[in-house]
């Protein structure tokens, strides 16, 4: 079995079939004197009421001071008397009587004390059990060790990186914590905030925190913790007060370890160190007083998923912030800090609502897998635990094969980005025609569909995301997409000059007049920034490159194609998890009650051909990356069983923030010059609420978001034509409101992985929030009163606002022209308007064809998925994307 030091077997010998919910001994001091003569056996009560008598013997440790150990090889034994008491599990604390006087004791009966008692990763060891023992908890239990429950995740990628236990002794909010959430909040949020108005642009991904952060962490400890600080306890990750634990804390603390040596002495002197520095706590001086309050905690994975969650909430500069570079610097509006930091964090949060209110649909359902954060679980227990489980026959440790990928990668990195540029678009194919435009339009990568794609430099293919990420059938559906689409009918379509595609570039981001021009968007303005029609005729209509016509056709049905497939295969459990959610929130405190995994559960091999049906989690060991289609919200994990034993955030929190914003937003279009009423608001909310539980299923099993942006740009540009800050704020509320909620939803699942208490993590992505937005606001208004000519082509070191540029752009065309010019009776591109169409018929026919058999291969085709992802195309170009995993 398992020789994690972390966790004792959980099984029915122990008289509990929980996994992962048996807390052990820590940091119990004995002197170093005592001798294995002098222990005899102790009852230890386990959480379920049972007892198993066993023999405790002091070993020598690699720490300073010896400590209580559970035997490795002492075999489990038979008792007959009952357990001298109780314990608590939730809290670590277990009774620990003695049967008979330690030698050199006093005669005057048994000691039966209370222990503070939790949990160190390197004083404790496995129980190991016999043979016999081991084939009866086999027989019973199903034969899986601690890290593979019965009810463990069915999916392959997910058992591989999530560890199916919990150590709920673990410090979590600490100052330590905190300091290193906000430091990493402002730094990230600010440095990419500016450099987002910069070209070219460089940004720090939460990935660069999560290792940077480590090493801090570690050098915390390594200046703050002493030796011989007293002992702690945490409860849901916080620190537990003295006074909380009462006197009785000093006084078992110190007759137990008497008790154990066989030193019982009348006077304080003869007290262990640790007691009698617990009972003169009341003479500690300030100073030391505020360095136990910093060093509370050891640093560890949970903390570190904190820091990190925080870092991936306030790294990406919010856009908010880019409709008020358009409204300052191009509209020349000047609406203030009040309105800047309203609208930011409106928008910021309102997103963090919608997470909250869809956690039972898209959070703690197993077979929302969310294969982004799985990354970041494998990272975690990588740099915090040295398990090095043999995998295919590999048995390299996961640290030293992260350093065998990583500084490799690192100085690569150098090579193709700055020795060498032409290995990121090699173009073999055009060097043996160079002059021909055909070859340059097929075959080039910067301008052209790069039908021989061939590159060495790793930016370029994770462009649009790392396919490291994306399970091998979701990719099987992007790469499908870009073969038909972009390399069949582009090229088809363009020289058939299509839609006049073939007076333009086959591939830009760009749109041109009728002269093959890029487009001048201020020939049909007025100096109000309002549309001049009389100017727009005699100047010309807007023309788009044929792929961003397929572009725009792709999107129309995926948006079209992710309402019927989510009809089509999800309807049932979306029902089936609404009814169920109904029920619980009448018997919520009873629900969210941890429960045990009975004795005797069903294993995996007699739960194969089982379907899910209330509370009881039955699963099939699966090899592959595929989530089944149906069930997927059915069943419950050892995941979400485990997280039940932290108090949830309650639904009335995410209630109040969504109506606390929503008033914010109001206030914010009507009070301010936005020309976007109320109702526009809440038509913008209810896009992104209709449309975010699709939305999100499909990105929790593929990694794959389908973007409401065009849509909204087009819906507000119907209802409410002529308004161009209208139109973008009506996509910052409806667009990025979806997008922020999705990045909540994924760190939600991150931290179920990882076992975060659910009130912690509200708490942790409501400061990061708070605090990324006024630090962006803050540095916003400096570089606006700082650096000379911003966003103009004269700004000193580039800033010239690029991103904001192209969505002042769109603003105009979709806010101003309008989507009549293009999409309405008589105008060009009116035929696109039959991809929503043929987007919502497309996925009937693939479910029919799917439905009946589950082996059949459209089961693994996924339309919105299809569509959606080659949105990226222009300005993405066709390079490949590398798939590295071998599903078998």
């Amino acid at each position: 079995m398992s020789k994690s030091p972390l966790f004792l077997r959980s099984s029915p010998a122990q008289g509990t079939g929980s996994y992962g919910a048996l807390p052990v001994i820590r940091d119990v001091n004995l002197s170093s004197e005592v001798d294995s003569s002098d222990l005899e056996e102790y009852d230890l009560d386990d959480v379920g009421g049972r007892s198993q008598r066993k023999k405790l013997i002091s070993r020598p440790t690699m720490d300073r001071s010896s400590r209580l150990r559970v035997p490795e090889t002492q075999n489990t034994r038979d008792s007959s008397s009952s357990s001298a008491g109780s314990s608590s599990g939730r809290n670590g604390v277990f009774l620990l009587g003695s049967r008979k006087p330690p030698a050199g004791a006093d005669a005057g009966g048994d000691i039966l004390e209370r222990l503070p008692l939790s949990l160190s990763n390197e004083a404790i060891t496995d129980d190991q059990e016999s043979e016999d023992t081991r084939e009866s908890t086999d027989t019973d239990g199903g034969g899986h060790g601690e890290d593979d429950p019965p009810d463990n995740s069915p999916y392959a990628q997910v058992r591989a990186s999530v560890s199916a236990t919990d150590d709920t002794s673990l410090s979590i909010s600490t100052p330590r914590m905190w300091t290193l959430s906000v430091l990493f909040s402002i730094i990230g949020s600010g440095t990419n905030l500016m450099f987002s108005l910069r070209y070219p642009s460089i940004s720090i991904t939460p990935v660069i925190a999560l290792l940077l952060v480590h090493p801090l962490g570690l050098l915390w400890d390594k200046l703050l913790k002493r030796d011989d600080d007293p002992e702690e306890r945490f409860l849901d990750g916080v620190l537990e007060r003295e006074e909380a634990r009462g006197s009785p804390y000093v006084s078992v603390a110190a007759a137990a370890s008497d008790s154990l040596t066989g030193r019982i002495g009348s006077s304080s002197s003869d007290l262990p160190q640790p007691a009698r520095r617990i009972q003169n706590r009341d003479h500690r001086g300030i100073g030391e007083r505020l360095r136990l309050w910093l060093a509370q905690g050891r640093w560890n994975q949970k903390e570190h998923s904190c820091v990190y969650v925080s870092s991936n909430v306030s790294f990406g500069f919010a856009f908010a912030t880019d409709v008020i570079v358009e409204q300052t610097q191009f509209y020349h509006q000047n609406p203030g800090i009040a309105y800047q930091i309203l609208l930011t964090l409106s928008t910021q949060i309102l997103g963090y609502a919608f997470a909250g209110l869809t956690r039972r649909y898209l959070v703690r359902p197993g077979g929302m897998i969310w294969p982004g954060t799985l990354m970041s679980t494998a990272m975690f227990t990588t740099l915090h635990r040295g398990e090095n489980k043999a995998a295919s026959g590999w048995t390299i440790s996961r640290w030293k094969f992260f350093l065998a990928a990583f500084i490799p990668a690192f100085f690569w990195y150098f090579v193709p980005g700055l020795l060498m540029p032409a290995l990121s678009y090699f173009n073999i194919v055009t060097w043996f025609a160079p002059k021909s435009v055909v070859v340059a339009n097929l075959f080039g990568v910067v301008s052209g569909l790069g039908l021989f794609p061939l590159t060495f430099d790793w930016s370029q293919i994770a462009y649009t995301g790392s396919p490291l990420l994306t399970p091998w059938w979701a990719a099987l559906n992007v790469v499908g997409g870009l073969v038909v689409v972009m390399w069949v009918v582009a090229p088809i379509l363009y020289y058939n000059n299509v839609l006049y595609s073939s007076y333009m570039p086959i591939l830009s981001s760009s749109v041109f007049d009728n002269k093959g021009h890029h487009y001048d968007v201020s020939k049909i303005l007025t100096a109000d920034f309002l549309f001049d029609k009389e100017a727009y005729q005699r100047y010309s209509r807007v023309f788009l490159p044929i792929t961003y016509v397929l572009s725009y056709g792709l999107q129309f049905a995926a948006l079209a194609a992710l309402i019927t497939h989510t009809a089509c295969w999800h309807w049932r459990d979306i029902w089936r998890q609404w009814k169920r959610s109904s029920k619980e929130a009448g018997a919520e405190k009873m629900n969210n009650t941890y429960r045990p995994l009975p004795p005797g559960s069903p294993t995996v091999a007699s739960s194969t051909k089982r379907k899910a049906s209330g509370d009881n989690y039955s699963r099939r060991q699966s090899t592959s990356s595929n989530p089944g289609l149906e069930n997927l919200m059915g069943g419950e994990d050892v995941h979400c069983r485990l997280m039940r034993r932290y108090k949830d955030a309650p639904i009335s929190w995410y209630l109040i923030t969504f109506a606390t914003m929503t008033a914010v937003g109001i206030f914010v279009v009507e009070y301010y010059p936005v020309h976007l009423p109320w109702y526009g608001l809440l038509l913008a909310l209810g896009i992104c609420g209709i449309l975010f539980i699709p939305i999100g299923i499909v990105m929790a099993i593929t990694n794959q978001q389908s973007s409401l942006y065009l849509i909204c740009q087009l819906i507000c540009g119907v209802v409410f034509p002529g308004r161009p800050v209208a139109n973008m704020v009506f996509v910052t509320y409806g667009y990025i409101t979806s997008t922020q909620g999705l990045k909540f939803t994924a760190d939600l699942k991150l931290g179920h992985y990882m076992k975060i208490p659910p009130r912690t993590l509200f708490s942790v992505q409501m400061v990061s929030t708070v605090v990324s937005s006024l630090t962006q606001i803050s540095v916003l208004n400096w570089m606006f009163r700082n650096i000379p000519n911003i966003c103009t082509p004269e700004a000193l070191n580039g800033f010239t606002c690029p991103i904001a540029r192209v969505h002042f752009n769109g603003s105009i065309l979709w806010g101003v022209v309008g989507p009549r010019r293009f999409f309405g009776e008589g105008a060009i591109y009116r035929p696109l308007t039959w991809a929503f169409l043929g987007g919502a018929l497309a996925p009937i026919g693939v479910w029919l064809l799917g439905r009946r058999n589950r082996k059949s291969i459209w089961r693994k085709v996924n339309l919105p998925v299809l569509f959606g992802s080659l949105s990226w195309i222009p300005p993405a170009v066709s390079f490949p994307i590398t798939l590295l995993r071998d599903d078998n």
